[in-house]
């Protein structure tokens, strides 16, 4: 029966897990004043905006918008949960969890993350059964071997079987009185047409169980052993399973990782397991899908910041592809990032397999950087004449102008302009035409920074003094000082601080677990590190200018609508007319609040 962590648990792992103890494990810290600062360990930048407060326990980077507390910052650098996340500090900090049988009243109220994990353990289970199955898992056993899996890596990996038919999952959780519902959403079997019932998804598919972090399968990969399309199948999106954060083999080199402080990346589940079984524990594979930000900051939090990525592609047209939707990432991360070449017509698998670990790891010492990589594959490909110059700025552009760094962006220009023989100027108006069609709409670095709107500085300036003077507390909510907000995320946040008011020694990395929107714990943690002495006056002071700018605009509005009625505007006067309304019903809410 799955076990959870009860809520005195919890508290405990919180007050032993210093903050600034967990951070410093990957991020070098210096004290200035109240709090630390550092390099972010979640963007690149070269001047320190990454703080961690001792005494608010929480920590904010004024670059790219993370924030929360300690639990936040584990499971942002793991790509992990909450529950992931508290038993890695619990282990950390010698706190015992013991396990515990759910009640019916906690069985009801489990989430359904933990129920899609049981049910692939189960899953995974059965696919095992099926391939030491004599009878039924012959023929995957004979193609594993043919490709020169061992025992032990089958074992390692808890490879399976997915026998051939519509319905052996189905059948399987059926005998175990699973609900078949929840076995759908974890992706294991698919509703008929005409919803007269179930099939198993996977038939007649070598099985790789795909694990996070801490071991926990997550979803299934399924190969076929002929030439049937498609030759993979990967479980589809689930509450527990995505592609973006989620990297083949993770489980099993993250200790090696850390070590060596270098991870290599593979493309596919058998390029993998060939560097698993030649003894190169430190490698991970993608998903059917291209590196994402998430996938480079999970392995960053492996191999440090000092620590390296080789990446192992193929050196056909795709592996060039691949190499070229990476580079910005990695660049943009502060991640060093290789790219080792193979001979024509191997991969690693091959490579491996006919040459040996040895030969595989004296190609890797070679491993050109990712941009010199790009590069050269681009000249090979289209050649230095007149137009194959003109193709690789072509295929350049938008990768030189992602890169955030624009330093490293000038000395990426300048080396391609010479390896090409033309003008910097000349590719460096290609990237900044590229840049400025970007430009159109907000990055999403923006999107985080801008959480506010018209009425941005006085509400956050009431959420400040919500955070850090909770003793105005029973002022706002007298007053019915949010009801005047616009910004919905900002009245969000003042509720739930709200709600807790009554708890003034609550702290904020309390508040943080409340949180469930990465956003929203950013902006708490942003307002609450904001350096504010407040006083009651004060305080009061801001709130009656608050109410009578609002009463001000109020005015500016009903004038705005004399003039559209006067120069008949319809089109405007409906949008004047309905944001009266608003603000009418806003008023009318504090009067009834006054009248209680």
């Amino acid at each position: 029966m799955t076990d959870f962590i009860p809520e005195d648990k919890i508290l405990e792992i919180k007050n032993a897990a210093d903050i600034v103890d967990v951070i410093s494990g990957n991020v070098l810290l210096k004290k200035t004043g109240k709090n630390y600062i550092g390099l972010c360990p979640f963007h690149s930048e070269k001047t320190p905006s990454f703080t961690v407060s001792p005494q608010k326990q929480i920590f904010y980077c004024f670059g790219c918008a993370a924030g929360g507390n300690v639990f936040s910052f584990i499971m942002k650098r793991d790509g992990i949960t909450f529950p992931e996340a508290a038993r890695m500090l619990s282990r950390q900090y010698g706190i015992f969890i013991p396990l515990q049988k759910m009640s019916d009243a906690q069985k009801k109220h489990h989430s359904e993350r933990e129920e899609l994990l049981a049910v692939n353990r189960q899953a995974m289970d059965f696919f095992c059964k099926m391939l030491l199955n004599p009878d039924s898992g012959k023929q995957a056993a004979v193609y594993l071997n043919k490709r020169g899996i061992t025992q032990n890596t089958i074992s390692a990996f808890k490879i399976g079987y997915a026998p051939d038919g519509w319905n052996h999952v189905v059948n399987f959780f059926s005998k175990q009185k699973k609900p078949l519902g929840i076995v759908e959403k974890a992706g294991l079997i698919v509703e008929r047409a005409n919803k007269s019932g179930f099939y198993d998804r996977f038939r007649n598919r070598i099985i790789f169980p795909i694990f996070n972090l801490n071991a926990h399968v997550i979803g299934f990969g399924g190969r076929v052993m002929n030439d049937d399309m498609p030759k993979y199948l990967n479980s589809p999106e689930t509450a527990v399973y995505n592609k973006s954060r989620s990297l083949y083999g993770l489980h099993l080199a993250k200790q090696k990782g850390r070590e060596k402080e270098i991870i290599y990346v593979a493309e596919g589940y058998f390029d993998l397991l060939a560097l698993y079984q030649n003894g190169i524990h430190n490698s991970v594979a993608t998903l059917g899908t291209a590196l994402t930000s998430e996938h480079v900051q999970i392995i960053r939090g492996l191999v440090g910041k000092d620590g390296s990525v080789v990446l192992v592609f193929d050196s056909d047209n795709a592996g060039i592809q691949a190499a070229l939707r990476s580079i910005g990432i990695f660049l943009n991360a502060g991640v060093n990032a290789r790219v080792m070449v193979l001979p024509s017509g191997y991969d690693p698998d091959s490579y491996l397999l006919e040459f040996g670990k040895a030969s595989f790891l004296d190609v890797a010492e070679k491993a050109r950087t990712i941009m010199s990589f790009l590069m050269e594959a681009l000249i090979d490909k289209h050649g230095l004449s007149v137009e194959g110059k003109v193709r690789v700025v072509s295929e350049m552009r938008e990768t030189l102008s992602s890169i955030e760094d624009r330093v490293a962006r000038s000395l990426y220009i300048k080396d391609l302009a010479e390896r090409l023989g033309i003008e910097e100027t000349a590719i460096l108006e290609k990237v900044r035409n590229a840049s400025l069609r970007t430009k159109n709409g907000l990055s999403k670095t923006d999107q985080q920074k801008t959480f506010y709107g018209k009425w941005e500085k006085l509400e956050q300036q009431v959420i400040k003094m919500m955070l850090q003077f909770p003793p105005i507390l029973s002022e706002i909510e007298g007053r019915n000082i949010l009801s005047l907000f616009d910004d919905a995320r900002l009245k969000s946040i003042g509720q739930l601080v709200l709600s807790r008011k009554d708890r003034l020694n609550v702290k904020l990395a309390d508040l943080m677990d409340l949180i469930d929107d990465k956003d929203q714990r950013g902006i708490v943690a942003a307002l609450a590190l904001a350096e504010n002495k407040w006083d009651y006056d004060a305080c009061l002071a801001i709130l009656t200018r608050f109410e009578s700018l609002r009463n001000k605009d109020k005015k500016t509005l009903i004038k705005k609508i004399k003039e559209a009625e006067q120069s008949k505007d319809y089109e405007l006067l409906a949008k004047l007319l309905n944001e009266k309304q608003k603000m009418a019903v806003l008023t009318e809410k504090k009067k009834m609040t006054l009248l209680k």
